[in-house]
């Protein structure tokens, strides 16, 4: 029997200048704030998906190694013009993996943070 879905999906990052983080989520990226928890500040992403940016508390580990959050959107050279016109600096450019049936672009948040904006050939879904 297959387990009953998740309602919701958060992706949660862990930052030393909190402020200057839910700055670029809220402003650049133009993420909607649905819940503000002090510590953390969760954004919508997408129906059912977004992204939780936290102080990063005693004990945490630092640094983003290994961690890619990864936006969908089907617009992606307006996002890659919106990115390059806000300065934002562009990791890798935009191009398209054959492999992967993408075409992304790669930035970096406020600290390090890999953030991979992609559209894919197919829909995610059938």
């Amino acid at each position: 029997m297959p387990a009953p879905p998740f309602s919701d999906q958060i992706t949660f990052a862990y930052v030393d200048d909190a402020e200057a983080a839910w700055a670029f989520y809220a402003d650049v990226l133009g993420l909607n704030l649905i819940r503000d928890q002090g510590a953390c500040r969760i954004y919508r992403t997408a129906p059912g998906a977004s992204i939780g940016i936290c102080r990063r508390l005693p004990g945490r580990p630092e640094g983003a190694a290994g961690v890619t959050l990864t936006l969908v959107t089907d617009d992606i050279d307006g996002w890659y013009a919106r990115l390059q016109a806000a300065g934002v600096h562009i990791a890798r450019p935009l191009g398209h993996s054959d492999q992967f049936k993408v075409t992304g672009f790669l930035i970096e948040g406020p600290e390090g943070q890999r953030i991979e904006i992609q559209s894919f050939d197919q829909p995610l879904e059938n």
